[in-house]
């Protein structure tokens, strides 16, 4: 900023800005001589100050630009649309240079497209559905069998709407045990989620297992009936299985692979599985008298399955 009064630099400027000075107090003398006791900052304050005007309100502005001046809108951008025809009578490296089409130019002009399937699977597969829906026990397509109804006993013995169960998740099981639902679900389950993970493909993959043991009135160690300590057999609740019967016609028997290195780990992981949908599961490793099978059954008890 450029200062008002520049320092003087000799003898002459000074007395130049004296008499400067001079004058402009002789100057505020003479205009405050009338009233010596009105300064002349409050004669400055006591005269009115100009105020600003108010801004006149609009009202309407945006309705009459808009009837004036109505908004342009955008217009899309027009596309051209390449000739199907031309592309199609063209060779994929001439289509793919006029940018025609995405694909690779070296892509053959046209793709064969799968045929239909032919009624006779269709038909088959809608056969095979209704033959599920009519075979189903407990209420569950997985669980094919036929029902029973209540089995009667001596003593306690006998079974609350009895099935035999032919097959539970498409594995057959030889021959069809007795037994109620509970315990046809549990089967379900220990082959869907157990026995056919640990066999994996090992020969194609389980189809079917043997059973040796289910509905029957007896007591837990096999003697007469009548017993305090009733089997669940007694009950339809228990299930013996001696082998798993695999798609190669082979089968890994408990009686002659538990202790073998391949087998015998399929065996064990198919044993642990049993644990969490039956309530006891006896392998080989319990006792002599379970040596050549598994016995899985579905009573509960207070502290959790229980499993040797």
């Amino acid at each position: 900023m450029r200062p008002i009064l520049a320092v003087p630099s000799s003898r002459a400027d000074l007395a130049g800005l004296l008499a400067l000075c001079l004058a402009l107090a002789g100057s505020a003398t003479a205009q405050g001589a009338s009233d010596p006791t009105r300064p002349v900052a409050r004669s400055l304050a006591e005269e009115p100050l100009p105020r600003p005007v108010p801004r006149p309100q609009i009202t309407g502005l945006a309705e009459d630009v808009a009837r004036s001046a109505p908004l342009v809108r955008p217009v899309l951008r027009p596309r051209v649309e390449p000739s199907l025809v031309i592309g199609y009578e063209t060779t994929p490296l001439r289509r793919a240079e006029r940018e025609l089409f995405a694909f690779n130019p070296f892509a053959p002009r046209a793709v064969d497209r799968p045929a239909a399937r032919p009624a006779s699977i269709v038909s088959a597969a809608a056969e095979r559905r209704q033959e599920r829906l009519r075979g189903q026990i407990c209420g569950d397509p997985a669980i094919q069998g036929e029902a029973i109804g209540n089995i009667g006993g001596p003593g306690a013995c006998g079974v609350t709407d009895a099935v035999r169960v032919r097959s539970v998740s498409g594995v057959t099981l030889q021959p069809a045990p007795t037994v109620d639902c509970t315990t046809a679900s549990a089967m379900k389950d220990w082959v869907a989620q157990g026995i056919k993970p640990a066999v994996g493909t090992t020969g194609g993959g389980v189809t079917r297992l043997r059973v040796i043991g289910h509905y029957s009135c007896r007591n837990r160690v096999g003697g007469s009936s009548g017993s305090s300590r009733l089997s669940e057999h007694s009950y339809g609740r228990a299930v013996d299985v001696a082998g798993i019967g695999l798609a190669s016609g082979r089968e890994i028997t408990l009686l002659t692979d538990w202790n073998k290195p391949a087998e015998g780990a399929i065996l064990r992981e198919v044993w642990r599985s049993a644990c969490g949908p039956f309530g006891t599961v006896l392998s080989p490793d319990a006792n002599a008298a379970h040596r050549d099978h598994f016995h899985v059954d579905t009573a509960r008890y207070r502290s959790g399955s229980y499993c040797r």
